[in-house]
């Protein structure tokens, strides 16, 4: 058993309630490997901003699980490396999906988990909820439930189309599972692909294809019957269309490759929603930042030299998000 607590990690109570207060939005940012963790606390220290550390099923196979708990406390020492005596980072365990998962997590220094049930009948998502609840909290471990199922694909997690969050069953939802923030479904989805281009419409300034907007009345309804109580979106990456256009001018291929308008990312941050989800855009940056060097240095082979522009332009994306979309800037409790 280790304890996040000696790793220098935290869990996300104390920034969720300072969030709602504030009126901003904690970062969480997935990643798969040392680059993006890099450009992650880097991002988050310059900007003296509090990160979740977001780790899917998948991601957790993929960097071994035992050198992610060296990884997260790493974290922690190179931003007070970096001058941040009291960093406040988080090591979430995104879209558990049963409850040997999380409480693995619990007992290898994950500061806090999702267990997402909402593939499940309603009864079946409360119980297991409850069940990794209850084993966290012995613990100290904040737990993330979900209501409502997110269209597209990210790693395991797949569905065809949106369910709304019903606002109706958030009470009872919060009230037996004892859920510490629910993740809602108000429009948004996962993957780089989250609109098909028939429900979107043509903007003719630009010619982009501009999503349908985000179900807001479905997210006040939620903090009509639960105020005051942290909400998630997950699915939430802009899909910057500079990303895009690097990738396919060097080589790629993504057509129709649509995501969430930062300008609604920033009003759902500026309400309950006090954490908001963050992959495809790293993987975009990171991709395209890739793509240039190959095509611009054919000759290249030394991955430093493709890693380290990949890692820079994470670090910026990350930073771009803090500031002008979340608001999480300045907001460490202590500095």
């Amino acid at each position: 058993m280790v304890n996040y607590k000696d790793l220098g990690l935290v869990n996300t109570r104390d920034m969720f309630a300072r969030a709602i207060k504030g009126g901003y939005a904690i970062p969480a940012f997935n990643f798969n490997n040392m680059e993006q963790l890099q450009a992650i606390i880097k991002a988050s220290v310059e900007t003296k901003s509090p990160v979740i550390l977001q780790v899917s099923k998948g991601a957790r196979n993929y960097a071994n699980q035992t050198l992610l708990r060296y990884m997260a406390e790493g974290a922690v020492a190179y931003a007070k490396e970096m001058g941040c005596e009291h960093p406040e980072i988080v090591l979430h365990l995104d879209h558990g999906d049963s409850f040997e998962l999380c409480k693995s997590c619990v007992d290898l220094g994950f500061s806090s988990v999702m267990i997402d049930g909402s593939h499940l009948p309603y009864e079946e998502n409360v119980a297991l909820t409850k069940k990794v609840v209850e084993y966290a909290h012995q613990f100290d471990v904040t737990v993330e439930g979900e209501l409502g199922v997110l269209a597209g694909v990210e790693d395991e997690v797949s569905a065809e189309h949106h369910t709304y969050t019903n606002p109706e069953e958030v009470i009872d939802f919060a009230t037996r599972t004892g859920c510490d923030s629910l993740a809602i479904s108000i429009g948004t989805s996962h993957g780089a692909y989250k609109f098909k281009p028939e429900q979107c419409h043509l903007d003719p300034k630009t010619g982009r294809l501009v999503p349908p907007p985000l179900a807001f009345d479905v997210l006040d309804a939620v903090m009509e019957k639960l105020p005051g109580f942290p909400i998630v979106l997950h699915g939430s990456s802009s899909v910057p269309q500079e990303y895009v256009d690097m990738i396919n001018q060097y080589g790629g291929k993504l057509e129709a490759a649509i995501g969430i308008p930062e300008e609604e990312l920033r009003k759902a941050a500026k309400s309950a929603v006090c954490k908001i989800n963050i992959d495809s855009d790293s993987r975009l940056a990171m991709t395209a930042a890739v793509r240039r060097v190959f095509a611009e240095k054919p000759a290249e082979f030394d991955p430093r030299k493709y890693l380290g522009p990949a890692r820079d332009e994470m670090e910026k994306m990350y930073k771009h998000k803090i500031l002008n979309v979340l608001g999480s800037d300045g907001k460490l409790a202590q500095c």
